[in-house]
């Protein structure tokens, strides 16, 4: 190997450990191929949640909702119900849904509770909170705006940790597709 072609390999080399430390640095949004950090979150009903032990046995299809901004989010009304309207194909693919509902931990789970009334979840779904926006914090995504939460966002992730699939909105729509989230899943292809 010439010094220069060395050089560049090395070069490139350290071009990509600086991107991967930013990429996992905490506080910023996971991106697509690098491992996603782990965390754990309570049920409606204070079970734990881990993301390391659902990525353990299945992929996983985390949608970050706005939760509670003082009103319940028409939006993620309708998101959630098309995921819902598709959980046999996400079952299909033994993928798991965490919908992560953050918000101040005052009454959250009453208005997470809220948000899914009269609506029943499929068996491979499940709603978590995220009490005082830790989760959202950490994961790079809190909207500290008035009347704001976090930002909505859907990721997929295979059964190493690894992120497959990202879309973050900066603004209350253009929210993942879920036909292109089910695409996403290892062996969707």
């Amino acid at each position: 190997m010439t010094k220069r072609r060395a050089l560049a390999a090395a070069v490139c080399l350290g071009c990509l450990m600086v991107e991967l430390a930013v990429a996992q640095k905490p506080g910023g949004i996971p991106r697509l191929g690098y491992k996603t950090p782990d965390f754990t979150l309570n049920t409606l009903d204070e079970k734990p949640l881990t993301l390391s032990e659902l990525t353990a046995k299945s992929p996983v299809v985390l949608v970050v909702l706005r939760g509670y901004p003082g009103y319940q989010c028409p939006i993620c009304t309708r998101e959630v119900a098309d995921l819902v309207k598709h959980a046999q194909q996400f079952s299909d693919a033994n993928a798991k849904v965490v919908l992560v509902y953050p918000g101040p931990a005052e009454k959250l789970g009453d208005r997470a509770g809220e948000f899914l009334k009269g609506r029943d979840l499929p068996e491979n779904f499940s709603l978590v909170t995220d009490p005082d926006y830790k989760f959202t914090e950490a994961y790079g995504l809190r909207w500290d705006a008035p009347r704001e939460t976090a930002y909505p966002s859907t990721f997929v992730i295979d059964r190493q940790g690894t992120i497959r699939f990202v879309k973050t909105s900066k603004s209350h729509g253009d929210r993942a597709k879920t036909d292109d989230v089910l695409k996403a899943l290892p062996g969707a292809e």
